[in-house]
């Protein structure tokens, strides 16, 4: 049964019957935390410790405010965000900003900042508009975190010198030679041992490394240095959290109105979108991990700036810094394997009991050693591989003014140069346009690269121009953008070009702009990629002769795109019986005999010369034209692989055999590319035995060949769904053995072993429940999902009995006994564009889906 037809209705009125008179079952639901969410709620609380105490410190506020942000930002956040597994607490990506305005207004208007920013992030929850603060360059983003994590860096270098920092970049650069002169040296000695623990760490090599490698390494660096400097007796600063009822909570804001207001709108900002990037990660992050660890919902983008916003309001409101989601601690939830929101919130309820009754463990805690925690992270945000992607990109620009203006002017300031230079990189590409033009045998080629624009407009008419009357050309547009006056000039040009006896062609990498066309092929509208598509383009009927029936002329023009057929060809309500008496009928992209009376060839049966299945348009025209669309856009790209491949000869490392089917494209579904495939293609992907009376080789001679000349490395068979082989072997369309029949009815008994062993199965499951009562031989089977119907599991044996028939060619059977070849089998759902695995080692075998990679990490 299909898992979409519904339960039967009555199920569902029964479900919740209870006698009459008496009251309905109660009872209230036990609140259940699942262990992994417990696990890794401590494995968060063991990393936020430090560092919510190290970031209050970078930002002068009392140390007790980043307890009550970790806190809040655990328990709210995590009971109210979109976003189940992010953690949220004080960010390192908010110490600039915090440090800043606690110097500009004192912590309590500060704290009642927070409070104000988190009303404006619930304003713009409640608008729906968090998708539209995605649509900040990520360059912009990551020059941002990387100026932050600069002047984070370079404050905190003066605390590990045993310092104190000053209030700006500058200056504390200004002020570094006269701190280096006057070191303290248990400061030193205390921040150079945590961070050699923060490195070291992570890093312990063996089964040592293995086991030890849980504990977070921050944890670690924190508690050993604390440890050292408590055992040598060092006299330096520590961490001292003054009593709770001493606790500064939230003021009015005080201060002139503009400053007030940019200091709530950079906050909001930073929070706001620090927050949303979060969200967006850790969905990466839960969908690479694999099936089993369990399925957690897509983040909801408001409800977590929702989240965010009410966190904020009870931070600033106890005295807490500003909230926002936190890269490191979200990674490390999601790593754990937590599965649920429990996680997040459980996090928080540790960080409470820390708070309550561990204040005098965390007084241990040397400042120096906190500064250095800090310092390791700000360094961390200055991404490496954040700046080879802007590179790549070419926003190298938009990064290095965002970066620059955070480390010098501030975060507002920063943000807004960056976006400034961002839209003036996005105007320059815009208007830059190179227009070439050169002759090649006798046709002339203009190709235009970039956006065209009206400012392109006079280059362009200037080289159509020099393009001689009559001539043959060809106008490439390479570039996604062109507006209404270079549309009216190239085909004001094209009318006049071709009125004068000449050709013209225009293409482009970008779908749909194809300006016109010649009289030939008016009204096609083919895209590049639709001829993978099964698409083929349907033109206007020609007129019909005087006294031609159009219904007759038009009934056998069927086209192949999804608009349908045109007329009554088969596929209408008129062309179904025409098809049914058919000889043969197409199944699933096979052909399967029917069992009509007619015989193959027929006039009026489609697929021949007379019938209406096919266009009436020759053949070879959408063959030169895919042809003359490769030699013009593949070919100059893969020519110089070619000629490799052409010098070198081919080295493919797996032999691909798989059904003929056309759906099925090899080269799509496995990522490859010339020279990696060695392919095989029969109907029903089929290995015969050796030696059967087949008369057919060729299977076998192509084994040999890769196998032993080739030396493939692995062998796959593939099988699909929908397959027309497999639903004829069902419906007996095969020749019985000795049988005559057609050659496609002889070659169908290749299937006959795997019918029989799907038919074996079934009497073997049967006979093992009416007599012997002992579990019946599992049939082959997809992972995660039920066989759909019988022509699926007959598709899944025949992988396994055609594997099983490999083995009994002599190449095979010696290169797997010297470990030089694998036997892979596979399954290719069509409907789904999902493929299949098959895990031999499991009884029956099992075909598991196989999973998604993150390719860049």
């Amino acid at each position: 049964m299909s898992a979409c037809v519904p339960a039967r209705a009555d199920s569902a009125r029964t479900k919740h019957v209870h006698p009459p008179h008496s009251p309905p079952p109660g009872g209230s639901r036990r609140f259940r935390v699942a262990g992994a969410d417990v696990s890794a709620a401590v494995a968060v609380f063991l990393i936020a410790l430090p560092l919510s105490l190290g970031i209050a410190l970078a930002t002068g506020a009392p140390l007790q405010a980043g307890l009550v942000a970790a806190a809040v930002g655990g328990i709210v956040a995590g009971r109210i965000g979109g976003c189940p597994l992010q953690v949220s607490g004080p960010a390192a990506g908010l110490t600039v900003v915090t440090a800043d305005l606690i110097q500009r207004y004192g912590w309590r208007t500060t704290c009642a900042i927070t409070v104000l920013a988190g009303l404006a992030q619930l304003g713009l929850g409640c608008l729906r508009v968090a998708r539209s603060a995605l649509a900040v360059s990520p360059a912009i983003v990551h020059g941002m975190l990387a100026g932050i994590g600069v002047t984070i860096a370079v404050a905190q270098l003066h605390i590990v010198l045993g310092g104190t920092p000053q209030s700006s970049v500058p200056d504390n650069l200004v002020a570094l030679p006269a701190q280096l002169a006057n070191l303290h040296p248990a400061d030193l000695a205390v921040s150079v041992l945590t961070l050699t623990l923060l490195l070291l760490w992570p890093r312990i090599p063996g089964r040592a490394g293995q086991v030890l490698g849980r504990l977070p390494a921050a944890l670690i660096a924190v508690a050993g240095a604390t440890a050292v400097a408590a055992l040598t007796g060092l006299i330096l600063p520590k961490v001292d959290l003054p009593s709770w009822s001493s606790h500064a909570l939230a003021a009015l804001p005080d201060g002139p109105v503009l400053g007030l207001v940019a200091a709530v709108l950079t906050t909001t900002l930073v929070c706001s979108v620090q927050s949303l990037l979060g969200a967006v990660a850790v969905d990466k992050l839960v969908a690479a991990r694999p099936a089993q660890a369990g399925h957690v919902k897509r983040s909801d983008l408001d409800r977590e700036l929702l989240g965010q916003g009410a966190a904020n309001i009870v931070s600033g409101s106890l005295g807490g810094l500003p909230v926002a989601g936190v890269a490191v601690r979200s990674s490390a939830n999601v790593a754990a394997g937590a599965v649920s929101r429990n996680s997040t919130m459980l996090h928080g309820v540790l960080v409470v009991i820390a708070t309550l009754l561990l204040v005098p463990a965390l007084e241990l805690i040397p400042l120096a050693s906190l500064a250095a925690l800090v310092m390791a992270v700000g360094l961390k945000m200055v991404s490496l591989n954040h700046i080879r992607t802007v590179t790549r990109h070419r926003e190298v620009l938009v990064y290095a003014v965002t970066t620059g203006g955070v480390v010098f002017l501030g975060v507002l300031e920063g943000v807004a140069l960056g976006i400034a230079v961002a839209v003036g990189v996005a105007l320059h590409r815009l208007t830059r346009t190179r227009i070439t033009h050169h002759e090649a045998e006798g046709v002339h080629h203009v190709h235009v690269r970039g956006q065209l624009t009206f400012l392109a407009v006079p280059r362009l008419s200037r080289l159509l121009h020099q393009v001689p009357q009559g001539a043959d050309a060809v106008v490439e547009l390479d570039g996604s953008f062109m507006d209404h006056a270079a549309y009216e000039t190239l085909q004001d040009w094209q009318k006049t070009h071709t009125a004068q006896g000449g050709s013209v062609d225009i293409s482009g990498r970008r779908p749909g702009t194809r300006i016109s066309e010649p009289a030939e092929t008016e009204g096609c509208r083919c895209r590049p990629w639709t001829p993978w598509r099964n698409h083929q383009c349907d033109r206007p009927p020609a007129a019909p002769p005087p006294g031609t029936d159009r219904q007759a002329t038009t009934g056998g023009t069927r086209g192949r795109s999804r608009s349908g057929p045109v007329g009554k060809g088969p596929g209408t309500a008129s062309g179904t019986a025409a098809a049914e008496t058919a000889a043969h009928k197409t199944t699933g992209g096979t052909t399967a005999p029917a069992t009509g009376p007619s015989t193959p060839g027929a006039p009026g049966t489609p697929g021949t010369p007379d019938g209406p299945a096919r266009s009436a348009r020759p053949a070879g025209g959408e063959l030169a034209r895919g042809i003359s669309a490769f030699h013009r856009n593949t070919a100059p790209l893969m020519r110089r692989e070619l000629a490799r491949l052409a010098r070198e000869g081919q080295q493919p490392s797996q032999l691909f055999l798989t059904c003929a089917d056309s759906r099925v494209v090899t080269s799509m579904i496995t990522s490859s590319g010339p020279g990696d495939l060695f392919v095989v293609r029969n109907v029903g992907n089929f290995v015969p035995l050796p030696g059967q009376e087949s008369g057919d080789d060729s299977v076998a001679a192509a084994i040999e060949y890769a196998v032993d000349v080739l030396k493939v490395r692995s062998l796959t068979v593939c099988g699909h769904s929908g397959c027309g082989a497999m639903q004829a072997l069902l419906g007996a369309g095969h020749a019985g053995p000795g049988g005559r029949g057609t050659p496609l009815q002889r070659w169908l008994r290749h299937g006959l072993p795997s019918l029989d062993r799907v038919h074996a199965d079934a009497d073997a499951g049967s006979d093992a429940a009416d007599h012997t009562g002992s579990r019946p031989r599992p049939r082959p089977r997809l992972a995660g999902r039920g066989i759909a119907d019988a022509a699926e599991q007959l598709c899944l044996a025949n992988v396994v009995q055609q594997l099983e028939h490999l083995r009994a060619h002599a190449s095979v059977a010696r290169a797997l006994r010297s470990g030089d070849l694998e036997l892979h089998g596979m399954y290719f759902d069509v409907g789904e564009a999902q493929s299949y695995l098959l895990a031999q080692d499991v009884e029956g075998g099992v075909f598991e889906l196989v999973p998604g990679i993150d390719l860049t990490a």
